[in-house]
């Protein structure tokens, strides 16, 4: 069975801008991958290529086996669900869903049944007479994942839908998104820059960069074996305490530095990452394998956790813990992680 998704050496510029840069990767059928990255980083100007919204300067798309990368977006076996949802405002729901499949030219005895199953599917059954005006933010979403849906595409495109949504309504379109693949078992582009989207949606994440793929990985392997520096700091938070070995562990200033590691490091610069959540702070560190003196400069409450700041060495780290530890700023505190739980640049 031929991939749903092929891209081959693909690459994109405007002007002296490489937006795109010998992307290459496939989509297995029924998959659902995201592209993630930061701004700029060509993960929209990818799917815009897949689409047909953009014509590449060199290499190949394929969808099902087929070269498409010369072809209109209407010959693509493709559809859309826009970030602002892109309905019709002088057409109601029903006329926005059904308005690819006449595009496409299906029989009228066929609409009917295909526009019932689309609005049951999406939940919005008994709104087939409203206009978008009518409508709030979720339920227009759903009628432009309905009116993608209905065509029964090979690939269905999804260009940060989400974003304009609030927090409580992001997080319940995302999990009827994911239900809905699961049940119908299409396959999906998604781009997002929300790493906890992705986390949480995908099969497999594509993290760009700079118009190129850093990784392309399941979620659990892009969170706990980042490919290189730039997928450990993009994907979720982290700390850094940059170090320089010269016969002495020195801190960023050149004071060396009370930094106790159960592995040596070679000499020269490096820079050694923890997660907030992997760090202890006070008698907890005391077990640790690796430790390290410092002050807490503040805390923060946020909800779940409280979050104390510390300086070591003038480089600022921070510890979520559980509950309220009894430390205040001025303190000076050690601070504590495993070996597994570290990862070292240099």
């Amino acid at each position: 069975m031929s991939p749903a998704l092929e891209l081959v050496h693909l690459s994109k510029r405007f002007g002296g801008v490489v937006a795109v840069d010998d992307v290459s990767f496939s989509v297995a059928q029924g998959e659902f991958l995201t592209l993630l990255g930061p701004s700029g980083s060509g993960k929209t100007t990818t799917q815009r290529l897949i689409g047909g919204f953009e014509q590449p300067d060199s290499g190949e798309i394929r969808i099902k086996g087929q070269r498409v990368d010369r072809l209109p977006p209407y010959r693509r076996d493709t559809a859309t669900v826009f970030q602002s949802g892109a309905l019709f405002p002088h057409k109601t729901v029903a006329e926005n869903i059904a308005f690819g499949l006449r595009m496409r030219g299906v029989p009228a005895g066929e609409i009917g049944p295909r526009l019932k199953r689309a609005l049951e599917v999406v939940r919005l059954g008994g709104f087939e007479d409203r206009y978008p005006a009518q409508l709030s933010g979720g339920q227009k979403q759903r009628v432009a994942l309905a009116r993608a849906l209905v065509v029964e595409p090979a690939i269905v495109l999804f260009d940060e839908p989400l974003s304009a949504l609030d927090l409580s309504l992001r997080l319940q379109l995302r999990g009827e998104i994911k239900g809905l693949h699961e049940e119908l078992g299409f396959t999906a582009i998604y781009v997002t820059h929300d790493q906890s989207e992705a986390m949480a949606m995908s099969d497999r994440v594509a993290v760009m960069n700079a118009g190129r793929i850093e990784q392309i990985d399941r979620p659990e392997n892009i969170f706990n074996r980042p490919a290189n520096e730039f997928v450990y700091v993009f994907i979720g938070e982290s700390c850094c305490l940059p170090l320089t070995v010269n016969g002495a562990l020195r801190a960023p200033d050149g004071r060396p530095i009370d930094l106790s590691l159960a592995r040596p490091l070679p000499e020269g610069a490096h820079r050694l990452y923890v997660r907030p959540k992997q760090l202890r702070i006070g008698s907890e560190a005391e077990v640790c394998e690796n430790r390290i003196l410092g002050r807490i400069t503040f805390f923060e409450y946020l909800g779940d956790v409280y979050r104390y700041h510390v300086d070591v060495g003038g480089v600022g780290l921070f510890v979520d813990h559980a509950g309220m530890a009894p430390f205040g700023p001025g303190d000076q505190v050690l601070l504590g992680w495993s070996s597994r739980d570290m990862t070292v640049f240099q």
